[in-house]
């Protein structure tokens, strides 16, 4: 039977960001399994679950009691190992490009809570989840802002802070945020070596093709060291190279029910692979997160079903998102404690 949640204070063999069991790192929490499907062998198989916040529809106009409640429950009394955040600005009437392949917006997109709000949320409700925005679209955010909120996240966590970044798909949001849709992969390059420079040079200095910051002290620092690790959400070959190229993990995506398509996840994986020895770098280093976008309608056996599936083949770290079958705290709850428990 699959085992996760209550069994976090047992773990033994947890890999850091950079792959090594046991590497002497702030954010190191014990557990048993592997990291991910490239990773150091493993003591034991365990899936270690996490899940969205309440963050979209109507569990977005939960209060900040209500929201530290569901963190809280999760993670301390239920034993999610991580608690993540998502990023939508708005949603077009009017969408030149849908969302997943479609011509249309999610309903679900029409209302949100900020995810650097969301997520701080849950750093002050928790004291061992892990946290992680899957994704902060990166083109949106000028680099200083951002470091800061980052950081200061990562500070009051005590280094528990996994950012994600992606480059969106909504021409109309980039618009709302006053950014161009082009070269949307240069704009993240650009921003993630900003970041970098602010979380780990003091002074820091950065010049680019679309920020600047002029040579300045900046004292504040991640708990992580050098920096937390950079995770990329891709599934497009360009995107996928980025990943193996510069990433410290990928964010992985499938569908529950039915969605989990192994070998597209491991020729994506593979890319990621094949693109980090090109780089000199150690595929085995870059870790996998899965994200598990349960549809409607969708009973939880299926989304435990799709969970195992992964694991089984090599990818036990994963955090599933209830956004379309669950609104409100109890409700997500539910979900939660029902899935851990299986």
């Amino acid at each position: 039977m699959m085992q996760c949640g209550k069994l976090r204070d047992q773990r033994v063999g947890r890999r850091d960001h950079r792959g090594l069991v046991g590497h002497n790192n702030p954010v190191y929490r014990p557990r048993l399994g592997r990291s991910s499907n490239r990773g150091v062998a493993s003591i034991s198989l365990a899936i270690v679950l996490g899940f969205a916040m309440p963050q979209f529809a109507e569990s977005a106009h939960l209060d900040v009691g209500e929201l530290a409640r569901f963190a809280s429950t999760a993670a301390e009394q239920l034993g999610a190992d991580s608690l993540w955040v998502g990023d939508r600005l708005l949603a077009p009437v009017n969408p030149t490009v849908g969302y997943a392949g479609k011509d249309t917006i999610p309903e679900q997109f029409r209302t949100s809570l900020d995810p650097i709000i969301a997520l701080t949320v849950a750093a002050t409700a928790t004291t061992t989840a892990q946290l992680g925005t899957s994704v902060l679209v990166a083109p949106w955010y000028p680099p200083v802002q951002l470091a800061r909120q980052l950081t200061s996240i990562d500070v009051i966590s005590g280094g528990r802070l996994l950012p994600g970044f992606g480059i969106g798909w909504s021409p109309e949001e980039y618009q709302a945020a006053g950014a161009t849709f082009r070269r949307r992969g240069a704009q993240l390059d650009e921003l993630l070596d900003a970041l970098v420079a602010l979380w780990t040079a003091n002074p820091v200095r950065h010049q680019g093709a679309r920020w600047s910051v002029p040579e300045s002290w900046v004292n504040l620092k991640p708990v992580q060291r050098p920096h937390p690790p950079v995770y990329l959400g891709a599934f497009t070959q360009a995107g996928l190279k980025r990943v193996g190229g510069r990433a410290d993990g990928w964010m992985a995506g499938v569908q529950a029910p039915g969605g989990v398509n192994m070998d597209m996840l491991n020729w994506q994986r593979q890319t990621i692979d094949d693109a980090a020895r090109a780089a000199g770098r150690d595929p085995s280093a870059i870790h996998t997160y899965v994200r598990v976008n349960v549809a409607k309608g969708t009973p939880v056996d299926k989304v435990a079903d799709a969970v195992r599936v992964l694991a089984d083949n090599g990818y036990p770290d994963a955090f599933v998102d209830l956004m379309y079958v669950a609104t409100g705290t109890d409700a997500h709850l539910e979900w939660v404690e029902r899935l851990l428990a299986r």
